[in-house]
């Protein structure tokens, strides 16, 4: 979106005003300089050409605000997931509501009840709040909005309950089985056993799909680094350190990290083919993988693994070390923590010391017992014993 930014000549402290020129694209670079050299001529002069008499027909539409903010400041200083997460929240919830009405005339009412209106999808909804207050907090700040306009404050967000998935010694045994499966003999297919074609079907043991190795590999740097998908599917080998058992990512979700590497995670890094910048090749050789959505499902449903999210390997992980009192801080610095209540969410799993506690506890109770149930067998008379002493009485 073109616009031209000014301050009304001789107001002082007068806010900023917008022009909106064009879109870019219909409107050329040269049409635009031309266009805004003549606005600011006029406002040289003395005259404001959005003034009163043109009041409220330059305010921004929504949809032209989202457009501004995406273009100017969320993909400068947002990550590129982010700034793509945040066009999908505006493109289905945000602009086909409103993307008509002027900045300045969308009511705290609208926005909570679309807010209301995915109530199914609470998350969702949250994170679609959150990005319009962002919106109204830029618009603010560039006085396209009164200061302090904000019609997605004071909405009271839905509660999120975290998702607690992790995976047992059983599963995790069938896990390594379905890897070892798929990139060796391959997984069994489904076929139609009832179709016109069923005579030509390959034999039973060549149903199979063999996997990418690569994809594979991937995976199990997932389950033994507990790194984030996008940190293993965008990892370079430049940024490896095999000797050292590191890798420095200069740029992650919690910003600069160090990926630290078990033995077994070097074993596979090792037998991966340098085919590319990328540790785990992509379709072609210097673009990374884009997902891993096809293989896990597969692996997944051979495993008997249910409704587990490749980031639940990242939970699990996190549980292993939890429940082997290494200590959240430790646990947090592997997993690329910042905040230390980021991980403290996984403080109840640390059972060791709690089981020494109450083993603790349990023997001084035991003992206790076995000391006051002694102490009562002394104190009672043998019934013959009884007897004599009551006679010589």
């Amino acid at each position: 979106m073109l616009l031209v930014r000014y301050r009304p000549k001789g107001i002082a402290g007068a806010p900023k005003r917008f022009i909106t020129i064009g879109r870019h694209g219909p409107v050329t670079a040269e049409q635009a300089r031309t266009r805004a050299l003549s606005i600011l001529g006029l406002v040289a002069s003395g005259h404001d050409p959005a003034g009163p008499e043109r009041a409220g027909k330059d305010t921004l539409i929504l949809a032209e605000a989202v457009e501004l903010f995406m273009q100017e400041h969320v993909r400068l200083k947002r990550k590129p997931r982010t700034a793509e997460y945040y066009q999908q929240l505006f493109t289905a919830y945000v602009t086909p509501s409103f993307g008509r009405q002027k900045v300045d005339s969308v009511t705290r009412n609208q926005l909570a009840r679309l807010h209301a209106d995915m109530a199914g999808r609470p998350f969702q909804a949250n994170r679609m709040l959150s990005a319009v207050s962002s919106l109204y907090g830029f618009l603010g700040r560039r006085s396209m909005v009164a200061e302090g306009f904000n019609p997605a404050r004071g909405i009271e967000l839905y509660r999120e309950l975290g998702r607690e998935r992790y995976l047992t010694s059983a599963e995790l045994s069938r896990l390594g089985a379905a890897l070892h499966e798929a990139e060796t003999v391959g997984l069994p297919r489904s076929v139609r056993l009832d179709g016109p074609h069923v005579k030509h079907l390959a034999r039973p043991e060549n149903r199979r799909t063999l996997f990418d190795a690569n994809a594979v590999a991937a995976i199990r740097l997932l389950a033994l680094t507990g790194a984030r998908l996008r940190e293993i599917l965008t990892l370079r080998w430049e940024e490896v350190d095999l000797e050292r058992g590191l890798a420095f990512l200069g740029d992650s979700k919690t910003g600069r990290k160090t990926l630290v590497f078990s033995s077994a995670a070097i074993q596979i890094l090792k037998g991966l083919p340098r085919t590319g910048v990328y540790v785990v090749a992509g379709a072609t050789a210097n673009a990374p993988r884009a997902d891993l959505k096809k293989p896990w499902e597969a692996i997944k449903r051979r495993a008997e693994l249910g409704d587990l999210r490749l980031h639940d390997l990242r939970h699990t992980f996190a549980s292993i070390g939890a429940g082997a009192s290494l200590g959240l801080p430790i646990v947090g610095k592997l997993l690329g923590h910042k905040q230390p209540q980021t991980t403290a969410r996984y403080a109840h799993l640390d059972a060791s010391p709690l089981r020494r506690a109450v083993d603790l506890i349990g023997e001084q109770l035991v003992a206790l017992t076995r000391d006051a149930a002694h102490a009562a067998r002394l104190l009672r008379y043998p019934p013959a014993l009884s007897k004599n002493a009551t006679e010589r009485r």
